[in-house]
């Protein structure tokens, strides 16, 4: 689905850049993992083709294993299919305490047998989990204390869980480590880079916010960082997924307002145009979901603000309607007296807030959402909305929580076959069918080298 409209925070920038332009289940013993070097790189190897309609890689990176410094290693099999499953009665609770005895596996609809069970707070299964964090502009107002909630997660991870830090400017802010402290202060430097003092003109001289390369750094994240010895692979993606403008084949795309002053309309057609071709990456959401297949991590996504989807147009226009207040109020709170009056000119000049402009960014808002949930139920996590800041703390907690929780299910599939197919993978629980199962919908089998 297209959008008609484009979005009301494009037309914020588009104000203020007017007004201030230039400013293992066998245990293995503990080993180092290889360092994560070049990150983002492998985003610069594929290119979009147009005729098969998804990214290629010009030259494919090697699988990286914790051997590849050369450390003695006892290997995992790779033909080995695991998957985090979460169990739940009707009445949404935890179901705990089930056996591998319990669970009924098939494969593309033919039965699989259950060799390698564990649970999700055993002592003996690491986790490495990979926090990806968008602090820009737009995510000013939820990262204060979406910090402090992932700091919260950072203090409860075990000694033999490892985390590593990406931000939405593609940015490895921290590789993998179970320093604590190192984890937290690097977590806190994105709070820093958003605070500085104001400048002559009253404008923020030093603040920094992210970049909003989110998918990107997701992409690189899913391609790049995991090894073959990650026993549970697992991201917390939190982002507005803005960035879902650039991606190719588009299912969203920029255009004028619909309620725009026609004097404006050149200028702002000009500047959709320059945004397409300086932003735009070279993959696809579908080469997105592809490569989570593929990764085998389990993926939770974290979405600041208000839940449109499934939502009417009348309480999306209002919910809109409080998002750009509080925006306005933020971006004004960071001017002087004069550069505020400018910016409300300027908004009127734009008619950001009118009915037409607001219900249009409220419809682009719910696809960027929708293609946000879409993501984690296909690799067995879930999507939870951040709609105030004060929700972080309990939404952090829920994960590590879900983590704990889930079940380690491992088969090694009746089908031999190494010829790079998408299989699609169904869990239940015997006996209760009335049991809700999370759990990876899919994978790819290996290919043969």
């Amino acid at each position: 689905m297209r959008s008609k409209y484009a979005a009301t925070i494009f037309l914020i920038l588009a104000v203020a850049t007017a007004l201030f332009s230039n400013s293992s289940f066998a245990q293995s013993r503990q080993k180092k993992r290889p360092k994560l070097k070049d990150f983002g790189s492998s985003l610069e190897r594929l290119r979009w083709d147009p005729i098969r309609q998804r990214a290629v890689e010009s030259k494919p990176q090697p699988i990286a294993t914790a051997g590849d410094g050369g450390e003695d290693v006892i290997r995992i099999e790779t033909n080995l299919v695991t998957s985090d499953i979460l169990v739940v009665d009707p009445q949404g609770n935890l179901v705990e305490n089930l056996t591998a005895d319990d669970f009924l596996v098939t494969e593309d609809g033919e039965r699989q047998q259950v060799v390698h069970f564990q649970k999700g707070d055993s002592a003996t299964i690491p986790r490495s989990i990979v926090l990806i964090i968008d602090y820009s502009g737009s995510q000013f107002p939820f990262l204060r204390r979406s910090i402090d909630a992932a700091k919260l997660m950072v203090d409860k991870l075990r000694p033999i869980d490892v985390m590593a830090i990406v931000t939405d400017d593609v940015e490895l802010l921290v590789d993998f480590t179970s320093d604590k402290d190192k984890l937290k202060k690097k977590l806190e430097s994105l709070v820093e880079r958003t605070q500085a003092g104001n400048s002559l003109f009253g404008l923020i001289s030093n603040r920094r916010f992210g970049k909003s390369a989110q998918y990107s750094s997701l992409m690189a994240t899913l391609n790049e960082t995991f090894i073959e010895e990650d026993l549970r692979p697992i991201i917390v993606f939190q982002t507005d997924g803005d960035q879902i403008y650039n991606l190719q084949d588009p299912v969203l795309k920029l255009s004028i307002p619909p309620d725009l002053p026609e004097d404006l309309k050149p200028e702002y057609a000009q500047r959709i145009l320059q945004f397409e071709l300086e932003r735009t990456v070279e993959f696809s959401l579908a080469d997105i979901f592809r490569a989570a297949d593929k990764s085998r991590a389990t993926i939770y996504t974290v979405i600041p603000g208000f839940r449109l989807i499934n939502k009417t147009p009348e309480q999306q226009l209002e919910l809109q309607r409080k998002t750009l207040e509080t925006t306005n109020a933020q971006v004004i709170a960071r001017m002087n007296e004069k550069s505020r009056e400018q910016f409300k000119v300027q908004q009127e000049r734009y008619r950001v807030s009118s009915p037409a402009n607001l219900r249009a960014r409220a419809q682009d808002i719910t696809i960027m959402q929708t293609a946000l949930a879409a993501l984690a139920p296909r690799t067995g996590g879930w999507t939870e909305f951040l709609e105030t800041p004060e929700q972080a703390d309990g939404i952090y907690n829920r994960i590590l929580a879900d983590i704990n929780h889930r079940y380690i299910v491992g088969y090694y599939p009746t089908n031999k076959d190494h010829d790079g197919s998408r299989r699609k993978i169904k869990f239940e629980i015997k006996s209760h069918p009335d049991y809700s199962v999370l759990g990876r919908l899919a994978y790819y089998a290996p290919s043969a080298q």
